[in-house]
């Protein structure tokens, strides 16, 4: 049995000028999305966390965040859909994010088990043409990066899919389990583009 050996991120500290850039395998012009990571955090209190960014020219395109009161929420270029979910800490944490956008149905998931679902933006559709980031939220188009929101812990197994995967596809990612690959971003062959202090560690699972 083979062993498999994945990179993870480590964002030692609070910083304004540490993210990776993922490139993705097709252009984000989606109806649909899933969008999934493990990740710890120690940061806590009354903090601003990105967890993922998605920016085109004038847009927050999709953005994810831990918000000042433990919330997870998401933006689609405009006002975010929260959720009340327990809170993320040290302990590594597998988070998907999905939406539909012909339901408007958002939900998210914390170790495969399920949130209840908001509608959210139905009918919108999120744009292609920007840049992915981890670690910084930019305020402008790849600039204007704050401090006390960038990310500090560790992220890996970053996966996107241009549809809503099943539940049950969901909890297999959760264990390990070989499902398919992201068509957005597959974190066994992505690209990254990594600037200021980043670490990126090289683990067998």
């Amino acid at each position: 049995n083979r062993s498999v050996t994945i990179k993870t991120l480590v964002f030692p500290s609070e910083t304004s000028d540490s993210y990776v850039e993922m490139v993705p395998l097709k252009p984000l012009q989606l109806k649909a999305f899933t969008l999934c990571m493990r990740l710890a955090t120690e940061l806590k209190g009354e903090r601003e966390v990105i967890l993922f960014a998605y920016r085109t020219g004038d847009y927050d395109e999709l953005n994810v965040w831990r918000e000042l009161d433990g919330r997870l929420s998401f933006y689609l270029s405009g006002d975010g859909v929260f959720f009340q979910v327990p809170e993320l800490g040290a302990l590594k944490t597998h988070l998907c994010v999905t939406w539909d956008s012909s339901s408007g149905a958002a939900t998210v998931f914390m170790d495969g088990r399920k949130s209840l679902t908001k509608i959210y933006k139905k009918g919108h559709t999120i744009r292609a043409g920007g840049k992915v980031l981890l670690g910084q939220d930019p305020d402008s188009y790849l600039g204007d990066y704050d401090a006390k929101q960038s990310f500090v812990g560790e992220v890996c197994d970053v996966n996107m899919w241009d549809s809503v995967l099943p539940d049950r596809t969901i909890k297999d990612l959760v264990s390990g389990k070989r499902v398919q690959r992201g068509n957005v971003f597959d974190w066994e062959t992505i690209q990254l583009k990594i600037s200021g202090t980043v670490e990126v560690i090289h683990r067998e699972l």
